[in-house]
């Protein structure tokens, strides 16, 4: 297709050989903005897959050790009466410790410092869980305990998750539109430029079909040309901050 005759002198056009560089650079922004919308779009999911339907119930340390196995206990009880609550797993001290390892190193035991008693809940699919009414039988019965409803938080984040892809989305759509206009414009240039050249083709019987076939398969190739070359460009691009990101930890962000 690129091998045909060409009766007008396209290849020594000289904004030509800048159309190439300018759609590798276009079609480089693309593979980044694409991939960072997948990116987000994965986050948002796989974190709403992993807390949502969860909650936290938090207990605050007590003076008393024996206070704190009592209020435990009607914790539990309570929870084991609420309609709606599926599964419940009291926290170790061992587990705590390794959780606030990163942020506080070695902290020797669970008496070096005053943890609360944490119960992982998680609610029912589709069950009528009523977390403020759960929450003021809590706080009624057991004094110093208090509910983390993950659902709060991480509706903002999906929210803020959300918008970061509409606007990512957006930056895309303006990419493609301003790819679009480079190519558009280098063709009409090359019409100006080979304006004398097309009226003598018009002159010996080329129709405008013919003329017009030779500025597309010229535009093709070297739109081709630059895209091909955005993309060397992007997929390495993306290798050398997958292997970045595969340094923290995989549940944050998914594989690139």
């Amino acid at each position: 297709m690129f091998s045909r005759r060409s009766d007008l002198p396209l290849d020594r056009d000289a904004h030509s050989r800048f159309l190439p560089w300018l759609i590798a650079f276009m079609v480089f922004l693309a593979v980044l903005a694409m991939a960072g919308t997948l990116v987000l779009n994965t986050v948002a999911a796989r974190w709403d897959q992993g807390v949502s339907g969860t909650l936290t119930v938090q207990i605050a340390p007590a003076d008393d050790p024996a206070d704190d196995d009592r209020r435990l206990r009607d914790t539990l009880n309570i929870l084991a009466s609420t309609p709606g609550i599926e599964r419940y797993e009291v926290l170790e001290s061992e587990r705590l410790l390794a959780l606030l390892a990163p942020w506080l190193g070695g902290i020797g035991t669970s008496d070096d410092l005053p943890l609360p008693q944490l119960i992982d809940v998680e609610i029912g699919d589709g069950s009528d869980f009523n977390s403020v009414a759960l929450s003021d039988r809590l706080s009624d019965t057991v004094a110093g305990a208090t509910i983390d409803d993950h659902r709060v938080w991480l509706e903002r984040l999906v929210q803020l998750i959300q918008t970061v892809e509409a606007v990512a989305f957006l930056v895309l759509l303006c990419i493609g539109l301003a790819t679009v206009g480079t190519v558009v414009f280098t063709t009409r240039t090359g019409l100006a430029i080979h304006r004398e050249a097309i009226e003598v083709l018009h002159l010996i019987g080329a129709h405008d079909t013919y003329i017009a076939g030779q500025f597309g398969r010229r535009a093709l190739y070297l739109s081709l040309k630059g895209g091909v070359l955005g993309l060397a460009l992007g997929v390495p691009t993306l290798i050398g901050i997958s292997r970045l990101a595969s340094r923290m930890d995989g549940f944050l962000i998914p594989s690139m």
